[in-house]
């Protein structure tokens, strides 16, 4: 892959002010300094991933990044400009270049600095931190392209051999269990606080983070060649039992702050008019699901209107219903992993190994915990006729429906991707104007990889699968 270098500005300012005698001395790179505090590292990394990556921010590079890009091609937000858009499947490897230097260089660069730095200290929450984000970001590329550079991608080459997928499960799995063996060491001289706006520091969050990503991991797995459905759900319900309990113990990132460092989110309503789709305002309207009002807001002359997509544009954007400040207001914290996923994941684990009345409780808790984290009341009649409205789960409707609400609950999540592409719900069809016959299974490599690491995997359309989408 092409080598980039990423260099965080703080830190060149603050290494400037130990004096001119560094500067002058020849044998050592000012702009490239050989050791770099822990502190220093992890608040700038944890910013690019849950900026740039997690949040999708629509300015890197003036393109998509590949949370946006899920959004629109599961249809829940949709592009008011002049056709053919992404949204309508039109992707070229030029798009992607942005989002992968801040993958690559930005987040997982350094967090192998800070890992190494972190073990070599003896930091080891520092390395718990760094390996969980590291499970974590690997998983996003390795999601959307299938087959990626990592083993062999930092060590200086130009051109490098590409891990599978299915090494690269293996590997995150690798990292999450030994960041778990980890936090039971001691924490180090020094520890994280206000540089890991994520957790503060906390090591016991940083584990039940770390489970969720291998319950996660687990149940990706359930078609991947070489693996079976009732396998993976009941690993997926161990690791899952380790993860989070409530709302208040799911990853989130609260460092944003309105007038200065805004969510990136609050670009939605100014940014070249993207909108909720109407699918997905559509079907909230017709189940007459509380969680329209806050997950959305409505269009002129208060009309809840989702774009189709293929449609000509609005010449008023406001014509359309709007994303709700809940995810929109410029000071709302992003939301790496949700609470509510574990629940869906323990849903589907149990009715996938033949336990409907587990799936069906872990399904009610799901509904009424995304409701309570909207600030709906579970006990108000919206609430309970919405969730009775819901039931019972049978055999034949279980996986459709908890993949439908775990779709809601996930709102602007990349996971929903995944999860379209493993279950084939909700159920979408191709919009209008598709520049390619059916819905996308993947993404393309970036124009930076095609031109400097060629690689037989790069030949690979966006109507392919990956690996663990087999049909």
């Amino acid at each position: 892959m092409k080598k980039y270098i990423y260099i965080v500005p703080l830190l060149i300012l603050i290494l400037a002010g130990t004096g001119c005698k560094k500067f002058l001395d020849v044998n050592h790179d000012p702009n490239n300094p050989p050791d770099v505090q822990e502190s220093l590292l992890l608040f700038p990394i944890e910013a690019a991933l849950t900026t740039t990556v997690t949040a999708g921010n629509m300015t890197i590079g003036n393109y998509s990044a590949i949370a946006i890009i899920d959004c629109y091609w599961t249809q829940q937000l949709a592009f008011n400009q002049p056709a053919p858009q992404v949204d309508q499947y039109k992707l070229q490897p030029a798009d992607l270049d942005q989002q992968w230097l801040e993958i690559y260089s930005s987040v997982l660069q350094n967090l192998l600095i800070l890992n190494r730095k972190a073990e070599a200290d003896s930091n080891y929450s520092y390395a718990v931190i760094a390996k969980t984000l590291m499970a974590y970001t690997i998983g996003i590329v390795t999601d959307h392209v299938g087959d990626a550079p990592y083993s062999k991608g930092f060590d200086g080459k130009t051109v490098v051999p590409y891990d599978t997928q299915e090494d690269l499960y293996k590997t995150m799995q690798s990292l999450l269990d030994s960041a778990i063996t980890e936090s039971a060491l001691p924490a180090g001289v020094s520890t994280p606080y206000t540089d890991d706006p994520i957790y503060y520091g906390d090591i016991p969050s940083w584990v039940r983070f770390a489970y969720a990503l291998k319950a996660r991991c687990d149940i990706h797995l359930t078609n991947a060649p070489g693996h079976d459905a009732i396998t993976q759900s009941n690993l997926a319900l161990q690791d899952a039992a380790n993860a989070f309990t409530s709302n208040a113990e799911e990853a989130t990132n609260g460092m944003y702050i309105a007038g200065s460092g805004e969510t990136p989110w609050s670009e939605i309503p100014s940014n070249g008019g993207v909108v909720p789709s109407s699918v997905f305002i559509d079907n909230l309207v017709a189940r007459n699901d509380p969680r329209l009002r806050i997950l959305t807001d409505t269009g002129r002359g208060g009309v809840d209107s989702g774009r189709v997509i293929g449609t000509p544009t609005a010449g008023n954007v406001a014509v359309y219903s709007q994303v709700g400040s809940f995810f929109a207001d410029p000071a709302a914290p992003v939301y790496i992993f949700n609470y509510t996923e574990i629940l869906f994941i323990q849903a589907e684990a149990y009715f996938r190994t033949g336990n409907l009345a587990a799936a069906t409780d872990y399904y009610t808790y799901g509904i009424n915990a995304s409701m309570s984290k909207l600030k709906l009341d579970t006990t108000s009649s919206a609430v309970t006729t919405y969730v009775a409205s819901r039931l019972p789960l049978t055999s034949t409707n279980a996986l459709q429906r908890i993949i439908e609400e775990k779709f809601v609950s996930n709102f602007l999540n990349m996971e929903n991707y995944n999860d379209w592409r493993r279950t084939g719900f909700p159920v979408l069809s191709p919009v209008r104007g598709a520049v390619v016959p059916t819905i996308p299974r993947r993404e393309v490599y970036p124009l930076a990889e095609l031109t400097a690491n060629p690689q037989p995997q790069q030949k690979l359309l966006i109507t392919d699968r990956v690996w663990w989408d087999a049909p």
